[in-house]
């Protein structure tokens, strides 16, 4: 008997496109296996690796597989399978995102991947980059097949479950590998379905058994609460919401002014204004299940101390800036802008709004560096080295970056990619959250925490960090 999990969204993109969509990330985690996978502690842990080494200088990495490991047809998953893998990551056409293309390339475009034998890979990257893994954990392993034009229409990977029947955009039916590396999952058969809504997701929960309902609301989960039948459990959704900053033209070139909107926004009225209460508010650059994020620092707002760095800047009598908003991703962007506008304009700034109905366009425009003043948007990567390089980093100046500069960012960035000891490297990355606090690159606001819901009691089960589902550490439903 299989279970049942309702997802927003049921649909695999190609395996190693760039995506950061929880419900998406949780079907290719079930599916696909890449060399080491982020565990629970939001650390990085054996997959198809059963360990690895890397060189002082952070370029010379090692990896030695599991033997006699399979994909799901039953062809070898052995070193070479996996050089082929990570040479596909390569690609100009691989890990397209909205907006950015060749993702992966950027950061292994240079790299050498070797075989030493069939249980050992090699990887020598061009520059140091310690924080690789945060790469290589989309990496999954492919079989050659893997672009022929009917491989999307049954997938074949070598992850905990195997794909029996995929609908896109309906259900995909699984059934437990019984040659995984990872040993029994307690559900021997998954079935998941799309479900848009999260009432409906929530009703199906809640009359149904074996059942589990991901991202659901804070609205849902008080219903769950209030019943038997159901647990709930809450996760913070490491997509930041924010609003990029234009510092190349405009007030935003001066870091007092970025200063002082951070200072002047009561981001606990936003959320429960816009989002009914059920987001955190965000208090640096990344969140606080990111590496090296905080969950500590002050996210209060202080109106005095941003008027005198406006007065200090020279606007003493208020301003009007220019704001680009979608009307979707994030869906409240709009509601959430008049609001914004509103606490603003407590401090004379007024807020001219531009609405944007294509969404694709309007990545675009924000990646031609033609945004207005301000721009909502969201800073996606669970990699804190990915969004200091690619959004941060002006030497850079990658798809999302708005022409910020702080040249102590980029030396402990470069610090960063050399040093392979991980908490020396989080100490790194934790004086770039404190100067970005101080200067700004974005107007920050906060997370979105959803529930994940599971019929039954089951206390002793955890979330990952990350809001990513996974499958394989489900409880046993009857």
């Amino acid at each position: 008997m299989s279970i049942t999990i309702l997802q927003a969204k049921v649909a695999l993109p190609d395996p190693q496109d760039c995506t950061d969509n929880a419900d998406t990330l949780a079907l290719l985690e079930a599916v696909f296996d890449a060399l080491i996978k982020r565990g629970s502690d939001g650390r990085f842990h054996p997959a198809v690796a059963e360990s690895w080494s890397v060189s002082e200088d952070a370029r010379h990495w090692r990896f030695k597989l599991r033997p006699n490991l399979k994909f799901h047809d039953g062809t070898p998953l052995d070193a070479e399978a996996m050089r082929f893998s990570i040479e596909r990551m390569k690609r100009p056409d691989i890990g397209a995102t909205l907006g950015a293309p060749a993702v992966w390339e950027q950061y292994l475009g240079d790299a050498e991947v070797a075989v030493e034998d069939a249980e050992t890979l090699t990887i020598t990257t061009g520059e140091p980059m310690a924080d690789l893994l945060d790469i290589l954990v989309s990496g999954y392993a492919l079989p050659r097949t893997v672009d022929a034009p009917s491989f999307m229409e049954s997938p074949i990977g070598s992850g905990a479950y195997r794909i029996d029947a995929i609908c896109q955009g309906e259900e995909l039916a699984l059934s437990a590998n019984p040659d995984w590396w990872g040993g029994p999952v307690a559900n021997q058969a998954i079935l998941c379905k799309q479900v848009t809504d999260a009432g409906t997701r929530l009703d199906a929960l809640l009359t149904g058994r074996r059942t589990v309902a991901a991202r659901l609301g804070p609205i849902e989960a008080e219903a769950i609460e209030q019943g038997d039948t159901a647990s709930a459990f809450r996760h913070i959704d490491p997509t930041a919401i924010i609003y990029l900053l234009n510092t190349t033209k405009g007030p935003f070139g001066d870091p007092r002014v970025r200063r002082a909107v951070n200072l002047a926004v009561d981001r606990e009225a936003l959320i429960a204004r816009v989002l009914d209460g059920g987001g955190q508010a965000l208090p640096g650059f990344i969140s606080p299940v990111h590496f090296a994020g905080s969950a500590k620092t002050s996210t209060s707002a202080d109106i005095q101390a941003a008027r005198q760095l406006l007065k200090q800047a020279g606007y003493a009598n208020g301003l009007t800036l220019t704001v680009d908003c979608p009307t979707r991703l994030p869906d409240e962007a709009e509601a959430l802008t008049i609001a914004l506008g509103e606490q603003l304009a407590v401090l004379g700034i007024e807020i001219d709004i531009r609405l944007a109905t294509d969404r694709t366009a309007y990545a675009e425009q924000v990646r031609d560096k033609a945004i207005h003043d301000m721009c909502v948007f969201d800073s996606s990567p669970m990699s804190t080295f990915r969004v200091l390089y690619e959004k941060i980093d002006s030497r850079v100046a990658g798809s999302w970056w708005q022409g910020y500069r702080n040249p102590a960012i980029e030396a402990l960035v470069d610090q960063a990619r050399r040093c392979t000891d991980w908490e020396a490297r989080e100490r790194l990355y934790r004086e770039c959250y404190a100067i970005l606090r101080d200067d700004p690159a974005w107007l920050t606001l906060y997370n979105h925490t959803r529930w994940i819901g599971i019929s039954g009691r089951h206390p002793d089960w955890r979330p990952r960090p990350d809001g990513i589902l996974d499958f394989t550490t489900l409880p046993a439903l009857s």
